[in-house]
């Protein structure tokens, strides 16, 4: 695995000297997506700056086209972006999960890397978050206007129908590539390809309030999906499984750290 632009942390923290720590890391995974790479960079730049310090984590997930070359000369020009490298093909659960490790951020924000979600959206995002009483939330985009071809569009609405029904996690729109949460309660769930389309349902198993926010979506204007949505489907079914035996087995308590009430 390759970074650029910017030290590693020391091993169980993400400070680092000298360098004023994050408040939001957006943390976008990609796999050839080359053409896009540079207009969605610019929009990361141009708007997470209300958010306060940010930092930009692309994580390439093996890539066999320019998309690492193309992100590591940003990251030379512009000290917010920093490069992760997988040295192959490991999904995008994996590459999530990779960014967050290496981010510096208290907050993460995660965005597709196709040009398609808007990355100040975020910032709203951030606020709600930070407002919120009780438990961090996980902040989750919901596409109010999605601008893909109908059959994906009818393949999603079916997916989400049947995934809210199972497993009652209230999230109309789960695939969003949208997402807001603390970076260390996202890194105390168990990892698995395929679980970045669960995390409603995982951070309310684990005791985590759901935000529902609406989002924009824009059209993709280079390249194709790497999804197809019977490949999504017949994986899904598995996950969802998987997912339903998790939340039966995890039991989150509720930790005090006040000691009044054990001093007799």
């Amino acid at each position: 695995m390759e970074q650029h632009n910017a030290p590693a942390p020391t091993a169980g923290t993400t400070e680092i000297p000298g360098i004023v720590r994050p408040i939001l890391s957006a943390v976008i995974a990609v796999l050839n997506e080359a053409p896009n790479i540079e207009a969605v960079a610019e929009e990361c730049l141009r708007d997470l700056a209300a958010a306060g310090p940010f930092e930009v984590v692309f994580v390439d997930d093996g890539s066999t086209d320019e998309t690492a070359q193309i992100i590591a000369a940003l990251a030379r020009r512009h000290p917010e972006i920093r490069l992760v490298r997988h040295d192959r093909r490991c999904g995008k659960s994996q590459a999530v999960r990779t960014g967050v490790l290496a981010a510096r951020g208290l907050w993460i924000g995660t965005l597709d890397g196709d040009g398609q979600n808007a990355p100040g959206d975020l910032v709203a995002m951030l606020a709600l978050a930070q407002a919120a009483p009780g438990e961090a939330p996980l902040v989750a985009g919901i596409r109010v206007r999605r601008d893909d071809p109908w059959p994906r569009l009818v393949a999603t609405r079916l997916a989400n129908g049947f995934r809210a029904a199972v497993l009652g996690d209230r999230c109309p729109d789960t695939g969003c590539g949208v997402k807001l949460f603390r970076r260390e309660d996202f890194l105390k769930l168990p990892c698995f390809e395929g679980m970045h389309r669960f995390l409603p349902a995982l951070f309310q198993a684990y005791g985590h309030p759901l935000i529902n926010h609406p989002v924009r979506h824009q059209a993709r204007v280079h390249g194709v999906s790497k999804y197809t949505n019977l490949g999504r489907a017949l994986v899904g079914v598995g996950d969802m499984l998987g997912v339903i035996w998790l939340k039966s087995r995890t039991e989150a308590p509720r930790v005090s750290t006040d000691l009044d009430g054990a001093v007799g």
